[in-house]
């Protein structure tokens, strides 16, 4: 923690005080190079950082930040946008990882990583996944680094490996409390198996990134199409009262789980070896709907243990105006009532998050081909200048 009276902190320097990072859900080449980034870890407002294919995309092709890079790597070998792109993250990653070193030992590899994600296309294969996470942390080739794999069942299956290997994960796109389960289970067992092989799991470290805002997204357009149907009053009540709550009250039970599991017999043997509990991560926290707060989903999940990665505007946002306070175990009954309700309705919470798991790898995969897209026109404009 910093040496600042928490009187005078503001609401992201509190997070710590109740046992939540945050992480920037952002990653580009100026924040880094203009020394932004470091300011705000100096500052103590964020413990890590996290990207994905629709971030790079932004970053690449919505500015200049690589043109000088792209042209540097194109004239020194002739690449394809993927090796390009690959060459172009890496070096992004490195000096993040290298920016947040000092957190990764200070918080004894508690926090400090940083993000890089598997291409989107192999979510279902889990020997390519294996192969391109192997790659990609011997590229980058920095402790820090968490290996972003989606928690697919192919995925699931990786994601065991990895962890039996010694290489940290991200699971993403999480939105189910069965996969969550099944996903802290395979964690188990790859510290089962890494420390049977003699590894220090004190060494190994995962997030199980639980998206928030899409969940409430989706449940409150199917509460729309039946309110414009329903004409029974008590439905309509019934209803409107689920409105904006299903994701928070979800994310409150999938807490609940981990709390029981950091309880059990099997992780306590694992702990006693110093392992690292997998914490929940709170991704897509930026709020949606205009009719609700835009620090909505960081003030009502903040508790022991956990993760909240901020995209830049809600970050500003909950600096500026949020409020840091102990929620994430408050109302957990009240929780349960939600999820109950929602099924009283008619609205079945699996379908939704199947349903948004396929939806996520779609768009990563539409962002990864955007992305390719933007690389190869700045490609094709740095050869069109050297001839």
């Amino acid at each position: 923690m910093l040496n600042i009276p928490t009187t005078q902190m503001n609401s992201l320097q509190l997070l710590p005080t109740y046992g939540q990072s945050a992480w920037l859900d952002y990653i580009r080449r100026s924040s880094i190079t203009s020394g932004e980034l470091q300011q705000m870890v100096t500052a103590g407002e964020i413990w890590g950082v996290t990207s994905n294919p629709a971030i790079f995309e932004k970053a690449i092709a919505g500015s200049t930040d690589y043109d000088d890079a792209i042209q540097a790597l194109e004239t020194e070998h002739d690449r394809d946008a993927i090796d390009l792109y690959e060459q172009l993250a890496i070096a992004d990653i490195q000096a993040t990882a290298d920016i947040l070193a000092p957190i990764y030992a200070k918080t004894d590899r508690r926090d400090g990583y940083v993000s890089l994600e598997v291409a989107p296309y192999l979510a279902n294969d889990t020997e390519q996944t294996l192969q391109e996470a192997r790659r990609l942390w011997q590229a980058v080739d920095r402790p820090n680094l968490m290996v972003k794999v989606p928690a697919t069942d192919a995925g699931i299956l990786a994601i065991e490996q990895l962890i039996s290997e010694g290489i940290n994960v991200n699971v993403t796109l999480l939105f189910s409390q069965a996969a969550y389960d099944r996903v802290a289970t395979a964690y188990i067992s790859g510290l089962e198996k890494y420390a049977d092989a003699g590894g220090d799991v004190s060494r190994v470290a995962s997030v199980a990134s639980f998206f928030i805002s899409r969940i409430d997204t989706a449940i409150d357009n199917l509460i729309t199409e039946q309110l414009k149907t329903t004409t029974d009053r008590k439905q309509q009540d019934l209803l409107a009262s689920l409105s904006g709550r299903v994701a928070i009250a979800n994310a409150k039970l999938a807490y609940e789980y981990y709390q029981n599991l950091c309880q059990s017999g099997r992780w306590q043997r694992l702990a006693a070896y110093g392992a690292q509990s997998q914490r929940l991560l709170w991704a897509s926290t930026g709020t949606k709907n205009p009719h609700q707060s835009e620090v909505l989903y960081v003030e009502e999940l903040i508790g022991a243990d956990t993760v909240d990665t901020i995209p830049p505007a809600t970050l500003a946002a909950f600096r500026d105006r949020g409020t840091a306070s102990a929620t994430l175990t408050k109302d957990v009954q009240i929780a349960r009532e939600v999820l109950s309700n929602l099924a009283l309705v008619g609205i079945s919470l699996s379908d939704v998050t199947d349903r948004l798991l396929q939806e996520g790898l779609q768009l990563f995969s539409d962002a990864f081909d955007r992305l390719l897209g933007a690389v190869e026109q700045k490609r094709q404009a740095v050869l069109s200048k050297v001839k």
